[in-house]
């Protein structure tokens, strides 16, 4: 789709007359907010830097000033995006990366009822950015530009950090060796990427009540089976097996 269509598209740029001049840190900030509702609307192929220019009221020097190019300014937008993905999961983490107060370390029966919380935690992380970023969400999970090397590295980051994270909490509390967890850990994400995909899908999939409670039950039953030892007192089901929640 060409720069002409993708004008009409958007909204109409500002008249000449009214367009000011910003602090630099300002006008970066308003690019990108821009360049974001764009991208996250049409994709990327379709939208050119002459339609956000145009919309942000600049002539393309100005935008060029602040970012070389369209790619540049995807993934600025891309890296902004996955810091709020990656600090709503490490709220969800810290917690748990030492034992709770009156907790001694190694208290595996402890960790292991927070094993469940953890992986509640991830998924409502994953949910929550989603439905707070909105359409933009789609710039990590639905990306329109995962065959170009850079970008789908730059797209998939904050799931590696993430599962890094996770990985080190598993280790506490399973028999995983760190490789071992790190697989773990990596499935995990790729359920929490899932489940935010889910509900935020333009026709209508599951809620997010039912994500959260359906989906950390079933990644926690392959887990707990990895625990050092069973939860103390925790009922047993025929054949010796600790029942899951």
């Amino acid at each position: 789709m060409g720069a002409t269509e993708g004008r009409t598209r958007g909204a109409a740029a500002a008249p000449p007359g009214l367009r000011t001049r910003m602090p630099r840190d300002e006008r970066r900030a308003q690019l990108l907010t821009i360049a974001e509702e764009l991208f996250a609307s049409h994709g990327y192929h379709h939208i050119s830097m002459d339609d956000i220019a145009d919309r942000a009221g600049v002539g393309k020097p100005v935008l060029y000033r602040h970012f070389p190019s369209k790619l540049d300014l995807y993934l600025a937008i891309v890296d902004d995006q996955g810091e709020r993905l990656v600090g709503a999961v490490h709220a969800t983490l810290d917690p748990f990366r030492e034992p709770a107060p009156g907790n001694p370390a190694g208290d595996l029966d402890a960790l292991a009822v927070d094993g469940l919380a953890v992986i509640e935690g991830i998924v409502r992380a994953y949910v929550a950015y989603a439905r707070a970023a909105g359409r933009s969400a789609a710039l990590l999970f639905e990306s329109d530009v995962m065959r170009d090397p850079v970008v789908r590295a730059r797209v998939l980051a904050p799931d590696t950090t993430i599962a890094g994270a996770f990985a080190d909490v598993l280790v506490r509390i399973t028999d995983l060796d760190a490789d071992e967890a790190l697989v773990v850990a990596r499935t995990c994400t790729a359920v929490g990427r899932a489940a935010a995909t889910e509900v935020v899908r333009p026709d209508g999939g599951a809620t997010a009540d039912d994500v959260t409670r359906l989906v950390p039950r079933l990644v926690w039953r392959g887990v707990r089976g990895m625990l050092r030892r069973p939860l103390s007192g925790a009922p047993s089901a025929p054949g010796g097996s600790a029942t899951g929640i």
